[in-house]
């Protein structure tokens, strides 16, 4: 996709350690991501799942030749809504110098197309409760409050 410069396309390995860097310089996630080239190869092994997958992908937004943003897409298929699949993106990130340019909104909109175009039920997300600025955007895009999330942390980063 392009729009006014921006470039979504799936990400290649040469982009993992911008990717990384976009996780690393959020304050909010505290996910523990670092840029210590010690760590990269467990975010390559990851990479390599992420590619193996069949239900998983990532992309980036790309501008200039620089990665300005990322998210992940899943396909999951339930029991419920008739035997529906439904799109989950997660881990959605703008770098911080770029934001309100509207990336973000871009990247969305890519993933809602797809959505739709491959005939889903539904497209979902979640938000770190503390992030009241990505949920004004998400209620925005059109995105409603629906559910609680819940984690059970079996082990640290």
């Amino acid at each position: 996709m392009q729009q006014a410069g921006l470039i979504i396309r799936e990400a290649e390995e040469r982009d993992v350690p911008a990717i990384v860097a976009l996780f690393a310089a959020d304050e909010i996630g505290g996910h523990g991501d670092t840029t210590d080239l010690d760590i990269l190869p467990s975010y390559l092994n990851a990479f390599q799942r992420i590619v193996e997958s069949s239900c998983q992908t990532l992309y980036v937004a790309e501008q200039a030749g620089a990665v300005v943003g990322t998210f992940e897409t899943m396909i999951t298929t339930t029991m419920t809504g008739r035997g529906g699949s439904s799109m989950i993106i997660e881990a959605v990130q703008t770098r911080a110098d770029c934001r309100g340019q509207g990336i973000g909104a871009a990247m969305i909109r890519f993933c809602l197309d797809k959505a739709k175009a491959e005939g889903m039920r539904q497209v979902q997300l979640t938000s770190n409760a503390v992030r009241l600025d990505a949920h004004r955007f998400y209620e925005r895009l059109g995105f409603v409050k629906s559910h609680f999330g819940f984690k059970y942390k079996l082990k640290s980063p």
